[in-house]
């Protein structure tokens, strides 16, 4: 049995985006906390998203050269998406010349179109390393309403957005969390890494 990490990056206030859906406010200059999100990233034996996230990371990763490239394709991947496999469809390969190692894996990602905790109870019982869920955040908002969240791996920013979207809204009651670890960088960011408890 492996365990699901939610991983988000979430402002101080616990918004996980603008109103609007930007969250260009996460990716700030502090490279120790970028090189510690890419090495956590990479201890994934299976990324999971929403089916917008795909879309958005299949046009970008392939064709990227960011030290996040490596690990976002050249580990496998499951789409929740309710189109099926013509999600997969709209995923445009740029040409060969372009392509980092890996890219194939979006064109190659499997997908998940069922009930949201039998597919993700499916993928916990395979033999692996843990699964990491990437957003949007409605799909991690499900993950964590339906209480299929193991692990809660959150990089918070020095960001006070005021307003936006918050990660945690569709829970139906308080969800206890357990301190596991925290990790502060020097740029302020600081992940924190919970249990349900």
């Amino acid at each position: 049995m492996r365990d699901l990490i939610l991983k988000m990056s979430i402002s101080v206030d616990g918004f996980v985006s603008d109103l609007e859906g930007r969250n260009t406010w996460m990716f700030g200059a502090d490279q120790e906390a970028k090189a510690w999100s890419v090495a956590f990233i990479g201890t994934a034996g299976l990324h999971i998203m929403g089916g917008r996230s795909f879309e958005t990371m299949a046009g970008y990763w392939p064709i990227s050269t960011d030290r996040f490239a490596p690990p976002m394709n050249q580990i496998p991947k499951v789409v929740f998406s309710r189109q099926g496999p013509a999600i997969l469809e709209k995923v445009k390969s740029p040409p060969s010349a372009e392509l980092q190692p890996g890219a194939e894996s979006w064109t190659e990602a499997s997908v998940a179109s069922g009930d949201l905790a039998e597919e993700v109870a499916k993928l916990k019982a395979q033999e692996g390393k843990p699964i990491i869920a990437h957003g949007g955040v409605r799909f991690a908002r499900s993950l964590v309403a339906e209480g299929l969240v193991d692990q809660f791996v959150l990089l918070v920013a020095p960001v006070a957005l005021g307003k936006g979207l918050p990660l945690f809204s569709d829970l139906a009651a308080p969800a206890p969390l357990k301190l596991v670890s925290s990790k502060a960088f020097p740029g302020g960011a600081v992940a924190q890494t919970y249990r349900p408890a």
